[in-house]
């Protein structure tokens, strides 16, 4: 594995700083969280600029990428504080080119080259997390046409949305698995309402409750193949654990910068903060697990390029970079002290953000769950 960036990566990532200098400054990320508002200003220069496009196929006006390119793209975006700023529209046309219709693929790329968020991910229920053999939400088809009933919650950007990416499940299959299937269905169609949660983190990007009263909509709005929702859902979630531990590292690294340089400058005892040894550990131990993220980051990725298979790799990356990433902006917001935890300070915002990371995705435990699993089976 060549870890040295190729020409054409140093050639992406000189062009990406300067988009990143022009409408990614400090101020615009720190005045969409105060707002709370999403950055569509920025996804429009992205995607005008061709990284919005990167990953695509040809034949959908997108230029083929690898994965260790678009995670060293994803990491240099959340470097600027910007959480979730880059990578995640990928997996959502993933979904859809892979299994949806002609017409739902040029509906969602089209919203993506907009800047807009086509869809919102309609998984999580009051009942059903981690688990989703306790979904409850019902489909029901008839008559060219299909019924849903059910409550989803905690939904990512279900306001700033065109559609839900709706899982549901057929009430009259038996098999849990086998009853889920995935819907792409309209946030405006009669029947829908949502109730938007308040949180702490996250704050560019809103959560809501959403209520299906017997939303009634065409066939035509399934994905895929009927009762393999749940199958194509994980076809893509080893991709999206490797994108959100990108975002990790790239956001630790950001508050590491920003406490370095803060050691660097604050003065007690007359001489600056980082002279003292105990400050100084806190940076090698900082130092030393943006290091093991950055690794373990590109490792998966190039995994994932050389066709192999990622088991355990995909949870342990992401349970690793999730929890490393959040001890370093832990221990940034401990070298800036009281300042680190005003509102308006980058470091509180990190810090955050990223204790989202820990659950958003999939748990720590989870990856537990999934890692230990394989490593068990593997040595038995």
């Amino acid at each position: 594995m060549d870890l040295a960036l190729t020409d054409e990566q140093e050639l992406l990532l000189e062009s990406l700083d300067e988009l990143l200098e022009r409408e990614c400054s400090e101020s615009y990320v720190a005045d969409l969280d105060a707002t709370h508002r999403p950055p569509t200003t920025f996804r429009r220069a992205m995607h005008e600029a061709g990284f919005g496009s990167l990953g695509f196929p040809e034949e959908y006006g997108g230029t083929p990428s690898d994965a260790v390119t678009l995670c060293l793209l994803t990491e240099r975006v959340a470097r600027k504080g910007l959480n979730n700023g880059y990578g995640l529209e990928l997996l959502q046309a993933t979904d859809i080119l892979e299994f949806g219709s002609e017409e739902q693929r040029q509906e969602v790329l089209g919203l993506l080259a907009s800047g807009d968020v086509p869809f919102a991910l309609g998984f999580t229920e009051p009942g059903a997390g981690s688990d989703s053999s306790a979904m409850a939400t019902t489909a029901v088809h008839h008559d060219g046409q299909v019924t849903f009933n059910g409550t989803k919650t905690l939904i990512t950007n279900a306001l700033q949305s065109k559609y839900l990416l709706l899982m549901a499940k057929d009430p009259a299959v038996e098999n849990a698995r086998e009853a889920i299937s995935m819907y792409l269905v309209p946030m405006d169609a009669p029947g829908i309402t949502t109730n938007r949660l308040e949180k702490i983190v996250w704050q560019i990007s809103d959560s809501c409750e959403i209520f299906l009263d017997d939303v009634t909509i065409p066939e035509s709005c399934l994905v895929g193949v009927k009762g393999a929702g749940f199958k194509q859902l994980m076809r893509n979630f080893e991709l999206e654990r490797l994108v959100i531990a990108a975002n990790c590292l790239g956001q630790a690294q950001c508050a590491f910068d920003d406490a370095a340089s803060y050691a660097a400058q604050r003065v007690q005892f007359g001489k600056p903060i980082g002279s003292f040894q105990l400050i100084q550990l806190k940076l090698t131990d900082m130092a030393i697990k943006l290091e093991n993220m950055r690794n373990f980051v590109l490792k998966t990725a190039w995994m994932v390029d050389q066709g192999l298979p990622l088991k355990s790799q995909g949870a342990l990356c992401k349970r690793y970079t999730a929890m490393a990433a959040f001890e370093v902006a832990d221990e940034a917001m401990q070298i800036f002290g009281g300042v680190g935890v005003t509102v308006g300070t980058r470091v509180s915002r990190l810090w955050r953000d990223l204790r989202g990371h820990r659950f958003g995705g999939g748990t720590d435990e989870i990856m537990v769950h999934i890692a230990g699993r394989q490593i068990v089976r593997d040595h038995s």
